[in-house]
């Protein structure tokens, strides 16, 4: 099992090949739909390839990877991306050219993600969005996840201290679990009460 394509009423979710370089430069070169994402914005296509070979081709190279290109049915190259993490966190995160924000189609492509974790066995699945994005939370909230917890974290390679929000949908029915790594790694974590929009 590695990486099966994916499809909902609108959307094919597939891996990402090496003709999509371009499409990748256009997704992850934007400043503004990467301020939230840990890496810098790409410059160059050559920067593109190389985000290729190391994020998705290794990626792929594994048992098992979850990491989709969004497609349009009616147009076959890449939108954005929708990830989910092999490791313990299981943390799903995800990105989309914003000529096509405000469609719904993070959300659907993410909900498809996550029907195919719980297929697979997967028992929960996390999320974390900067306080300061908090659109990246109604999505996680549209995903069935709840607010777990708020930590601090300097964040690399930007270097810079961000309050993350963590979400949290358990997947096999133990809604008593909290996937508790972030608060343990962070001196600075807490429960907001209130949350602002």
């Amino acid at each position: 099992m590695n990486t099966p394509t994916l499809e909902t009423e609108r959307l094919i979710l597939r891996k990402f090949t090496g003709d999509d370089v371009e499409a990748l430069y256009q997704i992850y070169s934007d400043e503004e739909v990467n301020r939230f994402l840990p890496w810098f914005p790409l410059k160059t296509m050559e920067d593109a390839r190389a985000f290729y070979e190391s994020r998705f081709a290794s990626s792929y190279q594994q048992e098992c990877a979850y990491d989709y290109a969004i497609c349009l049915k009616e147009a076959p190259g890449p939108v954005g991306y929708v990830s989910a993490a092999v490791n313990d966190s299981h943390d799903i995160g995800y990105g989309l050219r914003k000529e096509f924000w405000h469609r719904g189609i993070v959300t659907e492509a993410a909900q498809a993600v996550v029907e195919q974790l719980r297929k697979d066995g997967i028992p929960y699945i996390t999320a974390t969005h900067d306080v300061n994005n908090p659109r990246s939370g109604e999505v996680m909230k549209r995903l069935g996840m709840r607010y777990q917890y708020s930590y601090e974290e300097l964040w690399q390679p930007k270097n810079f201290l961000v309050t993350f929000r963590m979400y949290q949908r358990n997947l096999d029915g133990d809604d008593s679990r909290v996937y508790k790594t972030y608060w343990n790694m962070s001196d600075v974590h807490f429960i907001e009460t209130e949350m602002s929009p």
